[in-house]
């Protein structure tokens, strides 16, 4: 469970600094203590659903890219998207939908 909580402190971390904000500042954004916004991003506490909520809206990322822990090549992500559409016929419906909802030109 450590090694989770010490990534989530990290993707955080690297979250805060994307947007040039301090601990201190952030701290002082989600109304937490200085010192409990170090010890997230150390991984020593894992923050609650709540503080979790006021990170992603201070933040401006979605919940999710809290967990988003790799980076992945354009390679890695086209075969890991198309291993989950080889066989689910619903999941490929929302992506193709979702293509043509931004305008990606899908050729048939």
């Amino acid at each position: 469970m450590s090694d989770f909580k010490k990534l989530l402190g990290q993707r955080i971390k690297q979250i805060r600094k994307s947007k040039n904000l301090t601990q201190e500042r952030l701290a002082e954004l989600i109304n937490i203590e200085i010192p409990s916004m170090s010890y997230i991003e150390t991984g020593k506490f894992a923050p609650s659903i709540e503080t979790l909520q006021k990170l992603a809206e201070v933040l401006e990322v979605a919940p999710w890219e809290f967990y988003y822990f790799e980076e992945l090549t354009q390679d890695e992500m086209i075969t890991q998207i198309n291993q989950a559409l080889e066989n689910n016929k619903q999941l490929t419906e929302i992506v193709y939908y979702f293509c043509k909802s931004v305008n990606y030109k899908i050729t048939d």
